[in-house]
């Protein structure tokens, strides 16, 4: 029996070609455009489509995110629907799917698909990557990984990839895990599977979150300009295994004694943050101070991860498990 896929398309480079006018490219193909130029995608499965919109990366935002995630919950309660592709711009991708995987609990798999070059470049990689996300979601391997992202023939965990090029096709990487699997031609294989997988329980998102980037030096003002500009939390972007300059700490104890969650994670591409190190400004000491610890999450993606446990309570003994739990 074929199965069917449901395509979700929200805009991205995926969609985009260079309007001779602005001499540049913009989004304007649209989900049945797309796939005119999808040679034997229709061999693959049958398709429902929804055209969300036609958003450049960096149009996307968080209050969208959970319009999609509603959406996606909805095609996914459709017993005939084996899984869900998601077309999107590379930009803000990692964020969306991030979001996705704790919002929607469904063994039924979930991609995200993009490209970096516009239809209208040589070497368009939107129709391989959509043709690889069919694939990915319609393998019942893939059932119960959670959101995927799937580029350049490779699977990636939504918790886990990130965007490290700026034009490569190969920009989307697992720097400290690797991918979960690839697609070699007309096979998926899956060759791990995540250790765990985290939800957050909620149709609300508080958007006043505010990432924070330490470097040498760097003094407390913005974070104290933060704070009493209405952050509900805030992410700091810390250095190495998690620590800041001294000049930063006054802020922090600031906001913590405001009862705003701080969460910490690190600037540097790999590793988890801890609270090794006791001098001042080290990881101990913020803790001490009520800090959360972030595990090996980058800065927008803690984000993400605080906007909605937010919008779930402001009690922050339940958001510093929402954070620790599995790493801590």
């Amino acid at each position: 029996m074929r199965k069917k896929v449901q395509l979700i398309f929200t805009g991205g480079t995926i969609a985009m070609e260079i309007d001779p006018v602005v001499g540049a490219a913009i989004p304007v193909l649209s989900g049945e455009q797309i796939l005119m130029n999808v040679p034997g995608l229709d061999a693959l499965a049958d398709f429902a489509i929804t055209n969300f919109g036609k958003l450049p990366g960096p149009h996307m935002t968080p209050a969208l995110m959970l319009d999609l995630a509603a959406e996606v919950k909805k095609v996914l309660s459709q017993e005939e629907i084996c899984g869900a592709v998601i077309t999107h711009g590379t930009d803000t991708l990692e964020e969306t799917a991030y979001c996705l995987d704790l919002l929607i609990d469904s063994p039924k798999p979930v991609a995200l698909v993009g490209a970096m070059r516009s239809s209208s470049e040589p070497g368009w990689d939107g129709p391989p990557n959509l043709i690889a996300g069919v694939r990915t979601v319609c393998c019942d391997s893939a059932r119960g990984l959670g959101v995927l992202v799937v580029l350049n023939d490779e699977i990636f965990a939504a918790s886990e990839v990130t965007k490290t090029h700026t034009e490569s096709l190969g920009t989307f990487q697992s720097p400290d895990f690797g991918p979960l699997g690839i697609v070699d031609t007309d096979r998926v294989l899956i060759l791990r599977r995540p250790a765990f997988q985290e939800h957050i329980d909620t149709i609300k998102v508080d958007t006043r979150v505010d990432i924070i980037k330490m470097a040498a030096g760097v003094d407390d003002r913005l974070i104290k300009y933060a704070v009493e500009s209405g952050a509900r939390g805030l992410v700091i972007e810390a250095l190495g295994r998690g620590n800041i300059p001294t000049y930063a700490m006054p802020g922090i104890k600031y906001a913590t004694e405001k009862g705003i969650p701080v969460v910490i994670v690190s600037r540097c591409l790999r590793g988890r943050v801890l609270d090794t190190y006791g001098y001042s400004g080290g990881g101990h000491e913020l803790r001490q101070m009520g800090a959360i610890l972030g595990g090996y999450l980058s800065g927008q993606k803690a984000r993400i991860k605080l906007m909605l446990a937010l919008g779930l309570t402001n009690n922050l003994e339940t958001i510093q498990r929402i954070f620790e739990q599995n790493y801590y």
